[in-house]
């Protein structure tokens, strides 16, 4: 035990000292910014239309799923001609052409966020437009991140380069939330743009990566492209019921980021400042989760807590609906603050039932997404991540039109939230049944740490 820690201090250490390495900080760096502004202006977006623009309950949950569904929408579409393109061009070059598009994409966005309160119909509408521009602009850069390592690091370099990434977007993910609770939209406006021309430079420092391979020929198709992609993988029953897992997690997870700002300012008369602490408790929640998994497995990659963790999930989505019952709401036309709200009677039940859902979401999905990058053979990875994004893309759109047909059906926040729990124990079967799946065909995962190198 002792060896193994000390090991594990060992590739810490050497991964962070990576931070360094002329071929990997600058993609760091580019990954960081794209995602906190990702996160800055979607957060803004719809911190601002909840509490601004619309007025209206229903209305709010139409405009967060409607943005939350053109966001994901690209995934669906263009991940196979993503992951193509990553195999075939220079993925520097690739960046480069994201990066530069992202500041033309956030001219739109801060144009909405400034327009809004004058001119609410154009404001919305530019806002959108951006935002399902992001979509096809995150949809490119995605396979690169991780694609880009191999090239760039040494072997036993890929893993810790890989854990930093996923650590930096996390963080990225947290802050660009905060940030965009505490700011007003001309403020916000100002900062996508900036944050964005500061990206494309650090995209401009990435080293080349050309391609591998012999070049390929590019299916410009979408749907036949990703009906390709999914049948080449989907056929192997472990990768199909993992996939199938992942999915159904994504379809949790965007109700529940959907149903969070409306219910907050609603249900719990609480101020966009509090929202924004709901959403930041979930992404901290996700990341503990993700520690606590790895401890708890030891390095080695498998499914065997999916089950109970999704089952514990379920308890605190039930739980968090529950206590939310009994919540005293603050006196008409007044919004609590967050020292008013964490002041107030049992709040820390509320936060509690958040962590424990973001937690045990974590503990589920993130060694399902390790899962499924090592149990395939090296030539097999990228097209086996493109089949699940695409998978999981289609997943979280349903999810979108669930919240739409729910809400205009007249189904409260506390009804989506049981439906919800339904949704986990789903997850929770599918996660048996790949478990059985790689008993059955004799599948044994290795400690990671014995992969590297």
């Amino acid at each position: 035990m002792d060896s193994r820690a000390t090991r594990v201090d060992a590739l810490m250490q050497a991964s962070l000292r990576l931070l360094a390495h002329r071929k990997f900080l600058p993609l760091f760096v580019t990954q960081f910014l794209g995602a906190f502004n990702d996160n800055l202006f979607k957060t803004a977006m719809i911190l601002f239309a909840t509490y601004v623009v619309f007025q209206d309950p229903q209305q709010e949950s139409y405009f967060n799923a409607i943005a939350t569904g053109l966001f994901i929408l690209p995934f669906f579409l263009l991940s196979a001609l993503s992951g193509q393109l990553a195999d075939n061009i220079d993925k520097a070059r690739i960046i480069r052409v994201v990066k530069l598009a992202e500041i033309v994409i956030m001219v739109f966005g801060a144009a909405g966020l400034l327009m809004s309160q004058s001119y609410p119909m154009i404001g919305v509408g530019l806002m959108l437009v951006a935002v399902a521009a992001m979509g096809v602009h995150s949809t490119f850069f995605g396979p690169i991140k991780y694609a880009i390592l191999p090239q760039h690091l040494e072997p036993d370099h890929v893993l810790g380069g890989t854990g930093l990434v996923e650590a930096g977007t996390y963080i990225a993910i947290l802050a660009g939330t905060i940030v965009a609770g505490w700011i007003n939209p001309a403020t916000a406006a100002i900062a996508v743009l900036v944050i964005a021309v500061i990206g494309y430079f650090s995209g401009r420092m990435v080293p080349p990566a050309p391609r591998v391979g012999p070049p390929l020929v590019l299916d410009y198709n979408p749907f036949r492209a990703s009906w390709r992609l999914i049948y080449a993988t989907m056929h192997i029953r472990r990768l199909f019921l993992a996939i199938m897992s992942i999915s159904f997690f994504w379809m949790v997870a965007t109700v529940l980021i959907i149903i969070f700002p409306p219910m907050v300012k609603n249900d719990f008369t609480a101020s966009k400042e509090v929202a924004s602490m709901f959403l930041a408790i979930f992404s901290v929640g996700v990341a503990v989760g993700s520690v606590a998994i790895n401890r708890l497995l030891q390095g080695h990659v498998s499914a065997r807590y999916a089950p109970i963790s999704v089952i514990m999930m379920a308890a605190f989505v039930w739980f968090f609906q529950f206590v939310s019952e009994g919540w005293t709401q603050a006196p008409a036309g007044a919004l609590y603050t967050v020292s008013d709200f964490l002041a107030a009677p049992h709040s820390w039940r509320i936060l509690f039932a958040l962590f424990g859902i973001a937690v045990f979401g974590g503990m589920f999905v993130v060694p399902l997404y390790a899962f499924l990058t090592t149990t395939v053979r090296k030539d097999e990875t990228a097209r086996t991540v493109a089949a699940n994004n695409v998978v999981n893309s289609g997943a979280m759109v349903f999810g979108a039109g669930v919240i739409l047909a729910a809400t205009g059906a007249g189904l409260s926040t506390q009804h989506a939230l049981l439906i919800v729990c339904g949704m986990c124990f789903v997850c929770a079967l599918l996660a048996i049944k790949l478990q059985r799946a790689c008993e059955k065909e004799g599948h044994v995962s290795r400690p990671q740490q014995e992969r590297v190198g």
